[in-house]
């Protein structure tokens, strides 16, 4: 027995349904971002609402910001992304960052000499709280964060570097790779570190450890001790806390910026 063929008919009969799948999968398809953009519109109105009738909690409580900057991200929304607007003219939270990065600036600038462009965010976080004075709006280690992230669109200057449960906020535009910052982890405890010790824990050459901790003596963020006992030391004095036993004098501060 021959099999019969597909006929005409069945072929046209088959696209047609297949095109009225495919239209009425698109139909399907617009209405739920019809619907889910008027949530999202109706979202977005709620959250102004919200931000128009806790703005002075907003502006005063460093936790209360923080909850509201993460149900802004849930959607897309960046308060800090322009300076004028909506957001601005409300929360006054454009000025607030842009008022904290200056400072963020001014401190870095000052403690250069000292820690060579690499500060510990809880230090950085003292010293800013120093500078704005008693009676200040109250600043957290959040809001350091994210005005240090604004700062990143001056250049390569401004990074964070995780280390250990902390960050280390480098504030000079020296190239620091993954070798770098695998031993500024390693110094967290002690605040310094030796060749022999990062061959011990990183299983590396001689060579590379070298190669990397010279990279940090060049640029002032290591120190070096040649008469320590055993071998020379490696010290980061941006986690030496000792170093900061000193506060910034306001003549520091001025001459340290151009």
């Amino acid at each position: 027995m021959h099999r019969r063929g597909v006929g005409a008919g069945a072929i046209a009969k088959k696209k047609l349904a297949e095109a009225k799948y495919k239209e009425r999968g698109t139909v399907l398809a617009e209405d739920q971002l019809a619907q889910m953009s008027k949530q999202l519109d109706m979202f977005k109105t709620n959250l102004e609402e919200f931000a128009s009738k806790h703005k002075q909690e907003i502006r005063k409580n460093p936790e209360f910001r923080v909850q509201f900057q993460d149900m802004c991200a849930t959607i897309g929304v960046d308060p800090l992304a322009s300076g004028k607007g909506f957001w601005s003219e409300m929360l006054g939270v454009g000025d607030f960052y842009y008022e904290l990065g200056v400072q963020i600036i001014e401190v870095c600038l000052a403690l250069k000499h000292r820690n060579g462009g690499l500060i510990t965010l809880e230090e950085l976080h003292q010293q800013v709280l120093k500078g704005r004075g008693k009676f200040a709006q109250d600043v957290s280690q959040d809001d350091l964060l994210r005005a240090i992230k604004k700062l990143k669109v001056l250049g390569n200057g401004f990074g964070i570097i995780p280390v250990g449960g902390t960050y280390l906020i480098q504030s000079v535009p020296a190239e620091l790779n993954m070798d770098h910052t695998v031993v500024l982890q390693l110094a967290e405890k002690k605040g310094y570190v030796t060749v022999s010790e990062i061959r011990s824990s990183l299983k590396w050459e001689t060579e590379r450890a070298k190669q990397v901790l010279e990279h940090l003596l060049k640029e002032g963020m290591a120190w070096l001790d040649t008469q320590a006992a055993g071998e020379p030391q490696y010290w980061l004095p941006a986690l030496f806390t000792e170093l900061y036993s000193q506060d910034i004098t306001p003549e520091e501060a001025k001459e340290a910026i151009p």
